[in-house]
């Protein structure tokens, strides 16, 4: 006879809950119930329990992340893997029960009632880590600037009142200086460097702080430069990983940073996030529900109650909104006037937000079909054009002028 055998797998920290269901017996679904522990040794027994099963699908769960070892040594043993959210597996209240939940993971699964996340191949797993790792080394060195100005606060140096960049060149020279143990005003002021607006007689002033700090602060001081360049340098090395393994699709790196508001940088992060062709969406519609800068419907007798954009993936969305600001500044883009248009009726927000949408859209289009960025921001849309004149003639029609439309040149719009 033949078999069809899924197994749910409700995944913990210490122990992993187990459930083998045949789909292709007749009669009622029976499941066959076995518990395992996280630990290297566990995952090979569970491995080799499944093959011997002859399991074709595992559907498992997890609201942390323990289901990532567990996903690697069954990806690696060739088995097809889903893996659910957790939000759309949830029991009765007072009903949570660890194979009961592994058991509702298959029936939910052949229901097709199942979130499933979109899990990316090994490789592209691990641009994600870098990329990530990258950003939040990105928001240490940012917190990092936040207390140095603190502390160079309390110790009565107001460098940054007259520095562009607390962490430029100049200001972190003269910060050294007065960690190494440099007290004199002047003689620290000299080392800044040329082009900054202030005076050295400004800067000196900034820094008398300097007399009058103790060891303690000084040591302080050398502590938090010291940490700084340790984070710049691991953001280096990251940097130079990260286009090592993007170098098979530098392609694909290129032509989405030809994209306005978005650079090399920013082009790696979402091809680590999304992949370098962008296959496991098969629309720009699904992309945008994935990343969730479209709006959301939660409808109810034909009517949409809140149409909030759903949660989606947070280091795209980050991505978008960050690119969106800066596309917006460039001047006679379509994203700059889409913005502009859309600013008075629905706020600067919800503008911004509009805009990443389409940077979505775009975005998919390129890496999908393989085609580069075009700007048509400047090229007049003949039928956005004759909307706009009847709406204008309308308009002082109502206000008692009779108009009469003469064509400027044989080529204008009829």
């Amino acid at each position: 006879m033949e078999t069809y055998r899924i197994a749910g797998i409700d995944v913990h920290k210490k122990v992993l809950a187990v459930v083998i269901g045949d789909v292709a017996a007749p009669g009622e679904l029976r499941f066959e119930n076995r518990s395992f522990g996280a630990e290297a040794g566990d995952l090979g027994k569970l491995r080799d329990w499944l093959r011997e099963r002859q399991v074709s699908v595992v559907v498992m769960e997890s609201t942390a992340q323990y289901w990532k070892g567990v996903w690697e040594v069954l990806e690696e043993a060739g088995l097809h893997l889903e893996l659910a959210q957790a939000q759309s597996n949830k029991a009765p209240q007072g009903r949570k029960r660890d194979f009961a939940d592994a058991r509702r993971l298959v029936r939910r699964f052949l229901a097709d009632e199942l979130d499933l996340s979109f899990v990316p191949n090994p490789e592209q797993r691990l641009w994600r880590t870098m990329t990530r790792a990258k950003e939040q080394l990105v928001r240490e060195r940012v917190r990092l600037k936040g207390q140095l100005d603190s502390f160079l606060e309390e110790c009565r140096i107001r460098l940054s009142s007259h520095v562009t960049d607390l962490l430029g060149v100049g200001s972190r020279r003269m910060l050294e200086a007065v960690a190494s143990g440099m007290a004199d005003p002047v003689a620290i002021a000299e080392l800044a460097t040329e082009g900054l607006r202030a005076t050295p007689e400004q800067l000196a002033g900034a820094l008398k702080g300097a007399v009058a700090i103790n060891p303690v602060q000084r040591k302080m001081l050398a502590m938090m430069l010291e940490r700084l360049e340790l984070i710049e340098r691991q953001i280096e090395e990251l940097d130079r990983n990260t286009a090592e393994a993007l170098r098979a699709h530098q392609d694909a790196v290129e032509r989405l940073a030809e994209m306005p508001g978005i650079g090399v940088d920013s082009a790696q992060r979402m091809i680590a996030e999304v992949g370098p062709q962008a296959r496991a969406f098969d629309t720009a519609g699904k992309l945008a529900g994935w990343v969730g800068c479209c709006p959301g419907r939660e409808e109810s007798a034909g009517v949409s109650r809140n149409d909030r954009s759903p949660k989606g993936n947070r280091w795209m969305r980050t991505l978008l909104n960050q690119a969106a600001n800066a596309a917006v500044k460039n001047k006679g883009s379509v994203f700059e006037i889409r913005y502009h248009r859309l600013k008075g009726k629905i706020g600067h927000g919800k503008a911004i937000w509009a805009v990443a949408h389409s940077l979505c859209r775009v975005l998919w289009k390129i890496l999908h079909a393989g085609v580069r960025y075009e700007e048509r921001g400047q090229i007049l849309n003949p039928q956005a054009a004759r909307h706009r004149r009847n709406r204008l003639v309308r308009n002082l029609r109502r206000l008692g002028y009779q108009v009469t439309l003469t064509p400027s040149s044989p080529g204008a719009l009829s």
